[in-house]
């Protein structure tokens, strides 16, 4: 299969594992609240925008002034027009590029 886009690659990977026994977007949420250590700021704001545009959809609440917060929000409202198999499928790789320094 020959596939244009990394997107496309990506997307194709998470649906493959919806039909295996390979964990699940839910599944790799859990394992990554429950990392033994913290990941960095950076760390964290990439996974959060790709958890709330899988979860959420597009960002659609007005931008907050605090700064922790408005950090959020930016990390969300750049995953903008991803579906959420893109963003879960992102998501997933994510999590895979993080989980061996923090497991």
């Amino acid at each position: 299969m020959v596939f244009t886009t990394k997107s496309a690659q990506i997307v194709f990977v998470y649906r493959n594992q919806l039909a295996t026994n390979m964990p699940t977007f839910e599944e790799i949420v859990e394992k990554a609240k429950n990392f033994k250590n913290l990941p960095s700021k950076e760390e964290f704001l990439e996974f959060y925008g790709y958890y709330k545009q899988a979860t959420v959809g597009d960002c659609n609440i007005e931008e907050p002034e605090d700064e922790e917060k408005k950090a959020r929000y930016n990390a969300w409202k750049s995953k903008a027009g991803l579906t959420a198999d893109d963003a879960k499928a992102y998501y997933i790789e994510v999590y895979k590029k993080y989980a061996p320094q923090y497991e």
